[in-house]
């Protein structure tokens, strides 16, 4: 786990030193309803994202993205053993992202990484992480929708509207 986020310290610090006019930080916020399975036990996906991005070529972008997402618990009934609270979960990605532009305005992009659980159940853990994703962008603001996912013996997702500001 130390060595996943050195790794990711160090390609931020890499970032830095090699800038470029055109590459640069986004920052924004997500919300999502939880789908399949995870929607009996979550109500509602929040989080905050950051990223970098360098511009690879003309209209393809890639860089590194981070962030808090939280999947909030729902109350379970069960029946004759009677309701559950289920809690709060929390994770930190840590992945690459992506981002090709089809159209001036338009994008597709996809993160790829490794979700870190940030929560205090016991025997939680994180997993792949995953969000294909499609936008609308200007040269200051980015509003997507996109499909997030953390699979790990068993998948908790989401569907869900991001907005980022570009620095």
């Amino acid at each position: 786990m130390k060595k996943l986020m050195f790794s990711a310290l160090a390609l931020f610090a890499f970032g830095f030193a090699n800038a470029q006019d055109d590459a640069g930080f986004k920052a924004g916020v997500h919300v999502g309803f939880p789908m399949g399975d995870a929607g009996d036990f979550y109500t509602l996906n929040l989080g905050l994202d950051v990223a970098y991005m360098w511009n690879v070529a003309e209209d393809f972008k890639a860089g590194v993205t981070t962030g808090y997402t939280m999947y909030m618990g729902d109350e379970v009934d069960m029946g004759i053993l009677g309701k559950y609270d289920v809690e709060d979960a929390g994770f930190i990605p840590l992945a690459g992202s992506a981002q090709y532009s089809i159209m001036e305005n338009m994008f597709l992009g996809v993160d790829l990484g490794y979700a870190i659980y940030a929560g205090s159940a016991e025997g939680a853990e994180g997993g792949l992480y995953y969000q294909p994703k499609v936008g609308y962008q200007t040269d200051k603001i980015e509003i997507f929708l996109g499909y997030k996912g953390i699979s790990n013996d068993g998948d908790i997702s989401s569907f869900g509207l991001g907005a980022a500001y570009k620095f």
